[in-house]
């Protein structure tokens, strides 16, 4: 890697963090939206864990993972709505005026979303700690956690980048929040996929991708190191953020060709 191209990273990562930390509307929903819904669920559907073959007596232990894979989600909105926001403004045309890189330019973009999913990430990981979830992979399997939860938020990050190269609008990436949150409550993120009853809902959380990166960061603290589990998760967040990432540069390069 070029010292030119860690420059001008370095440039637009420190824009693209500095941009989302002075925002609170960003931060806050981050973090505080999904621990109050582990709060809800936690003690809302405490009685599932009562259904035969379900694997922990705390439903705390097993919802845990479920505000990592809430604040992936927040990324992609925070990426895809920054990304936007600079095409919009003409940020992106004046950008085309200097030798930046395609590549610095799209990870650039993407740090400030993928710094406040890692800060969301050891916020939830503490008060879950502090609320009585035990990790049973130990400490080496909470910093895996927190490296699964990031290459997750990579990923979305990435799919967020996509939808504002090719719409070019921020009130279109916002729009698709609610399609890409539906895709989470069609997975096992609720219920243990066997124990799925509904035979239609339990083949689409089977083919659903998140299924298994929320199986990959549950199977951290409820089982300790399930190597079939984690290498689906990594596998599956991997596979995402490498397509996302293909098509957001493409899509990009697509913008600056046009503009």
């Amino acid at each position: 890697m070029s010292s030119e191209l860690l420059t001008e990273l370095g440039f637009l990562s420190r824009r693209s963090v500095v941009r989302t930390v002075r925002q609170p509307a960003l931060v806050v929903p981050t973090i505080v939206f999904p621990l109050f819904l582990l709060a809800v669920n936690a003690s809302g559907l405490a009685s599932a864990t009562k259904i035969p073959g379900f694997p922990t007596s705390s439903y705390l232990n097993f919802a845990i993972a479920v505000p990592f894979m809430q604040g992936a989600l927040f990324s992609s909105t925070t990426a895809g709505t920054e990304l936007a926001n600079d095409i919009e403004t003409g940020f992106l045309n004046r950008l085309q005026l200097t030798p930046l890189r395609g590549t610095a330019l799209l990870a650039g973009q993407m740090a400030g979303a993928l710094l406040l999913a890692l800060f969301g990430s050891v916020v939830y990981l503490v008060v879950g700690l502090i609320a009585g979830v035990h990790i049973a992979a130990g400490p080496g399997g909470a910093l895996v956690l927190l490296l699964l939860a990031t290459l997750i938020a990579t990923g979305f990050a990435a799919i967020g980048a996509f939808l504002a190269a090719r719409t070019g609008s921020s009130q279109a990436v916002q729009g698709m929040f609610p399609l890409i949150f539906v895709a989470f409550f069609l997975s096992s993120m609720s219920m243990p996929r066997p124990l799925i009853e509904v035979h239609w809902f339990r083949t689409v959380a089977s083919w659903n991708p998140i299924s298994y990166m929320v199986e990959g960061l549950r199977s951290l603290v409820l089982v300790g190191w399930d190597t079939t589990a984690l290498w689906r998760g990594f596998a599956a967040a991997l596979a995402i953020a490498i397509v996302a990432m293909i098509a957001a540069a493409r899509g990009l390069a697509t913008r600056m060709e046009r503009t």
